[in-house]
């Protein structure tokens, strides 16, 4: 079966949690989305065990019922096999299977059996598959997920529908494929419960082709056993871009975002790309006021490659005081945003998530980081101090202005700001707002790059080419004359076209200048004569 027909019927499977939801009253509640990624994540994680399992039994595979086939196996032989699982297989019992629940369905109180299956294959794979606050408590896989039937004489029907929606297909013809069909179905998965909600911090889906611009300029070689980190890490698109990017046995993923929900869509995101070896390092708490990773000596980690989206403007005053403290003065070096008295919620907490990235990059580290444009020219205050701070390090690579609406949910226009630690030479510099078709999306208007347009950003930059109204090179000195300004428009030539006209036509140009300037000098004084009249008639009366 090719690959659209199995994104086709995983596209229809969703679809159906979607509908069966609907039906009992869940449709766009609050809890939908759990049920809709567990339910997904129960049916990935069953087919992804028989899968697992057929590999190291070839009988499995050849039976006409695997699920039948491995009923017969002693206590002694089934540990055996599931010793033998991938380290991202979850280990399953026979009675956690789908087609166990599946057989059972008619019995009374399933809904009960239902949850209590989910909850169980959550505990035997709690140490690996769990996300961890920065509490120390554990966010397990499954919720029970019937209990959000309020009705409880439906709860039975309810999960017996769930149920039925997992016998269809399988995805066990579809583990061998990569990223960009994963990444495809996992945007359609969420793309109705990954929207801002005005408050939390990442929740946010970055466009796909900011992100993979970010990993293509980010990942120019091979490299080996490297840290990849996102504090404000959303459902996880930029941590996957750069690991596909760099390859997902050669990373491993850390993030915080102080959303539950985004940490659980990151879990998910990880599981189905290969790295389930990171969701340990998947935090869900305050990077900002309580950054969790850290070194055996309790200082903060470092990493060899950070990416962040992270939110540009929240209310942050509950607790801005209690990051003015002598341990956060070397980590907020340019300052913290004080409170204002009013718009509280337009606190530039972005600032301080670009300063705490910065701290965070290990020696030789790269980072790309989503800013709003506004950063890039500011004349005062903190966002000159850290383009101050990164041009006198010399860290920086260089910065990508994007078109407006890249996002459709923000009108605010964004650049990509890259740091390079290793980047003691020149900047480049991109203006790419002229780029890009403006097509509707629902209410709202986007810019949508080419394929080809992506390439020449990222082969320009890479390549560091100068390109007449798109890009320039620039020294470090050049930046700190131009009041340190990033947006490359201040560093292109000024054209100025000369055209030959005969002497008779001069004189008569100059000649129109002169008239023209006469009459305004005229206008000028019978203006200033009215105004001294009106001041000397006030002063009279």
């Amino acid at each position: 079966m090719v690959t659209v027909d199995f994104e086709s019927q995983t596209k229809e499977l969703i679809d159906g949690l979607k509908s069966t939801c609907a039906t009992y009253g869940l449709g766009n509640d609050g809890n939908e989305f759990k049920i809709i990624t567990q339910v997904f994540l129960y049916k990935f994680l069953n087919d992804k065990f028989a899968y697992e399992a057929k590999q190291i039994d070839e009988n499995l595979g050849k039976a006409d019922k695997w699920e039948d086939a491995i009923a017969k196996y002693d206590a002694d032989e089934y540990e055996i096999l599931t010793m033998q699982l991938g380290a991202d297989t979850a280990t399953l019992k026979p009675e956690h299977f789908i087609s166990h629940l599946y057989n059972r369905q008619n019995e009374s109180d399933f809904a009960k059996l239902f949850d209590d299956t989910l909850r169980d294959i959550a505990i035997t794979n709690n140490d690996i598959f769990s996300v961890k606050t920065d509490g120390g408590s554990k966010i397990i896989l499954f919720d029970e997920l019937s209990q959000f039937i309020t009705d409880t004489g439906k709860r039975d029907n309810f999960a017996k529908a769930l149920i039925n929606q997992l016998t269809e297909f399988s995805f066990e013809g579809i583990f061998n494929q990569k990223y960009d069909f994963y990444a495809t179905i996992f945007e359609y998965l969420i793309k109705d419960y990954n929207k801002d909600s005005g408050g939390t911090y990442a929740e946010y889906y970055t466009p796909h082709a900011v992100a993979k611009i970010m990993a293509a300029i980010l990942v120019t070689e091979e490299v080996q056993d490297v840290t990849c980190y996102d504090p404000a890490a959303g459902s996880g698109t930029l941590l996957m871009n750069i690991a596909h990017a760099i390859g997902e046995d050669k990373c491993t993923i850390y993030s915080q975002d102080i959303s539950q929900k985004s940490s659980s869509l990151l879990r998910l995101n990880l599981i189905l790309n290969n790295l389930v070896h990171s969701i340990q390092n998947i935090i869900q708490g305050n990077t900002i006021l309580e950054p969790y990773h850290r070194d055996d000596n309790g200082h903060l980690m470092k990493f060899d490659y950070i990416v962040s989206n992270p939110p540009f403007k929240l209310d942050f005053s509950d607790f801005r005081d209690d990051l003015d403290t002598k341990e956060n003065h070397e980590r907020f070096f340019a300052g913290i945003p004080k409170i204002p008295a009013k718009k509280k919620e337009s606190m530039a907490i972005y600032s301080l998530f670009l300063q705490h990235i910065i701290y965070s990059l290990d020696e030789g580290g790269k980072a790309a980081v989503v800013v709003p444009t506004g950063f890039i020219t500011a004349q005062t205050g903190i966002d000159k101090k850290i383009r101050q701070h990164l041009v006198e390090h010399k860290m920086l690579a260089g910065v990508v202005s994007m078109p407006s609406n890249i996002f459709a949910t923000t009108g605010t226009n964004v650049s990509i700001l890259f740091l390079d630690k290793n980047n003691k030479e020149d900047v480049v510099l991109i203006d790419a707002s002229n780029l890009g078709e403006k097509i509707k999306e629902g209410k709202n208007q986007k810019t949508v790059l080419s394929e080809e347009e992506e390439k020449l950003i990222i082969d320009t930059f890479n390549e560091k080419k100068v390109v007449e109204d798109l890009s320039v090179v620039v020294s470090y000195e050049e930046i700190a004359k131009k009041n340190y300004s990033l947006s490359a428009g201040q560093y292109f030539e000024v054209k100025i076209e000369y055209v030959d006209i005969p002497a008779e036509e001069f004189e008569e140009k100059m000649a129109g200048f002169k008239k023209e300037l006469k009459i305004l000098f005229e206008e000028e004084k019978e203006l200033e004569n009215k105004i001294m009249k009106r001041l000397e008639s006030l002063s009279f009366e």
